[in-house]
């Protein structure tokens, strides 16, 4: 393949990304856009194996073929629930690749680079190494924390701000050995750096509390995204740039808008909580009152009396994978003109978009899927609202409680509904380990037990209902 006929290719694959970005916008058109990405994916694919620069084939082959076997296999077998989890390894994978690559391109460097171009090469490799190992490490961290090895609450250490300044410092001063300093060689230079990075991400992602996991997730799909983007730069490649580039911003962008909705400060997330204090704030006392526990039958008298339902599904609805039976009870309320709705969090479950997907999946139709600003204002308007699952997110502290640790995230304000029911295994505090005064409301009742059990024991018990309805007619009759 020609070099005119690779960029050719590169522009359509790079157009192809561009809509796929656009169609993953909207439900209704993610399919697509998903398509428009595999696609552009397998052009950029064989161009690059068929292009000129490469030549050994067998090679290439001995690292594809197995990488595409895992992956898929993969792929096949990962739960939705686990999703955030993979996702998070991946990022990982990519700042591996980047720091690799720097690597390989110091110890052989290009023969046709001379003068100002060798001196930009050498900032290329020094800065996609460091944002390489950063991601790396950061991402390892965050795995961890979303697979309860490493514990979600945020590591605080002492003059941790300090900390993270000073090996700051010392990357900048590494660079300029790097680029032709006499204490160090470059060589010394760049894998100290490598060391001095890794040690940065690690510090970073422990440092964030599990309730803004969902931020961080986001966040290091943004910093994946520049590592892939230097590396481009490192192997003149202008597709990866271009890729690299529409990840990075767009994984930002998402970030910001995730830290405006949870009342975070977008740069105290990507510092490891700068900005905040070390010495924690006085506790208020706990949630007071009695839990009221209800049933499954007690449950589906007041569904049935309803007139306008909310649901709010949590990461539990994810783990227990009961949107497929919460899908069929939405269909039979909505069949008796029943108003059912969906309220979303930014951060249901531990990745964004989740509780979306599983839903759409579950084919719940998507014009009543609305958003927590869409909805907040409509709960004291609502009969009962089903929490199955969800308990930072539905949490009355953020807005009660001064001194939590989740104060001033906006929450789905559910307990101004005339009735709660929360769906729940036990008391346990939720992910951010932050005890909910929900459970103690006067109007809140818990079902306790699997949300799988319960919505499908409520899910029989709407259509014995809806089989005895016309014997009750005709009784009256």
């Amino acid at each position: 393949m020609s070099y005119n006929l690779l960029t050719v290719a590169y522009i359509a694959a790079s157009a192809l990304f561009i809509l796929s970005l656009g169609g993953l916008a909207n439900q209704a058109t993610a399919r697509k856009g998903n398509l428009f990405g595999i696609i552009g994916m397998a052009i950029a694919i064989v161009a690059t194996a068929l292009s000129p620069a490469v030549s050994s084939y067998g090679t290439l082959a001995a690292v594809v073929l197995p990488g595409v076997a895992i992956g898929a296999l993969v792929a096949a077998r990962v739960e939705m629930t686990s999703m955030p989890e993979l996702v998070a390894i991946l990022h990982s994978f990519v700042g591996a690749a980047a720091v690799l690559v720097g690597l390989a391109s110091y110890l052989e460097p290009s023969s046709s680079l001379t003068g100002v171009e060798a001196t930009i090469h050498q900032i290329e490799i020094f800065v996609g190494v460091f944002i390489g190992a950063v991601t790396f490490t950061g991402s390892i961290i965050a795995f961890g924390k979303l697979r309860t090895i490493i514990g979600s609450k945020p590591l605080m250490l002492p003059g941790r701000h300090l900390l993270n300044i000073g090996m700051l410092v010392a990357t900048l001063w590494l660079g300029v050995q790097f680029m032709g300093g006499e204490v160090l060689t470059g060589l010394q230079s760049l894998l100290i750096m490598t060391a001095i990075a890794s040690v940065l991400g690690v510090h970073l992602v422990m440092a964030i509390g599990g309730a803004d996991m969902p931020v961080v997730i986001s966040m290091l799909n943004s910093y994946s995204g520049w590592a892939a983007a230097a590396a481009g730069f490192m192997l003149s490649n202008d597709l990866l740039i271009i890729t690299g580039a529409l990840v990075g911003s767009s994984g930002a962008i998402l970030s910001y808008i995730m830290c405006k909705a949870m009342n975070r400060s977008f740069i105290s997330v990507i510092l490891g909580g700068f900005g905040t204090g070390t010495s924690k704030a006085p506790t208020a006392a706990g949630p007071t009152g009695d839990v009221v526990p209800t049933s499954v039958d007690e449950t589906v008298e007041l569904l049935n009396e309803a007139k306008s339902v909310i649901i709010v599904p949590g990461y539990g609805m994810a783990v227990a994978q009961a949107q497929h039976p919460v899908s069929e009870i939405t269909k039979i309320l909505r069949d008796r003109n029943i108003e059912v709705r969906f309220g979303i969090h930014p951060v249901a479950g531990r990745l964004p978009g989740h509780m979306n997907v599983l839903l759409a999946e579950a084919n719940v139709p998507y014009d009543i899927v609305l958003e927590m600003d869409e909805i907040n204002e409509d709960f004291p308007k609502t009969d009962i609202v089903l929490v199955i699952g969800a308990n930072d997110t539905v949490n009355p502290s953020a807005m009660e409680d001064p001194s939590s640790p989740i104060a001033g995230m906006p929450v789905l304000e559910v307990w101004k509904a005339k009735t709660v029911v929360v769906m729940k295994r036990g008391m346990a505090s939720g992910y951010a380990g932050v005890e909910n005064p929900l459970f103690y409301k006067s109007n809140s009742q818990m079902l306790f037990g699997d949300a799988k059990k319960n919505v499908d024991a409520i899910l029989s018990r709407l259509i014995a209902s809806n089989e005895e309805a016309p014997e009750k007619v005709l009784a009256k009759v």
